[in-house]
């Protein structure tokens, strides 16, 4: 991927309904205190898969924030999520976080794995 200076701003976005999620799970004991951090690493079926959990913050992180919610995300990362939508919808049948990567030039069919 190209050397381009990356905003924290325009790395990830989350919509409202994802934030009113997200803000949910903070409530939780194990999650006090933490920041999201969205990343992405080599696995899935498509090459590269995408990974959400709650974590401390790091020097090098970029960080945004969206409806209240912080979202942190490292340089590796960010280049390859620059512009990404995550959604949530709670629908019974395909419910839950839903990510739209315009850089991902070929996604698989659970949308947890892209290919670059």
């Amino acid at each position: 991927m190209d050397s381009i200076p990356i905003q924290s701003d325009t790395v990830l976005r989350l919509t409202p309904e994802a934030a009113l999620e997200v803000k949910s799970m903070l409530t939780q004991p194990e999650n006090a205190g933490k920041t999201l951090r969205f990343y992405v690493e080599q696995g899935g079926c498509s090459g590269m898969q995408y990974e959400m959990i709650f974590d401390e913050r790091r020097g090098d992180d970029l960080v945004s924030e969206w409806d209240g919610v912080p979202v942190v995300v490292d340089p590796f990362s960010a280049k390859y999520l620059q512009g990404t939508v995550v959604d949530f919808s709670s629908e019974l049948t395909g419910g839950g976080f839903k990510i739209s990567n315009p850089n991902a030039r070929q996604s698989c069919g659970c949308g947890k794995s892209f290919q670059a």
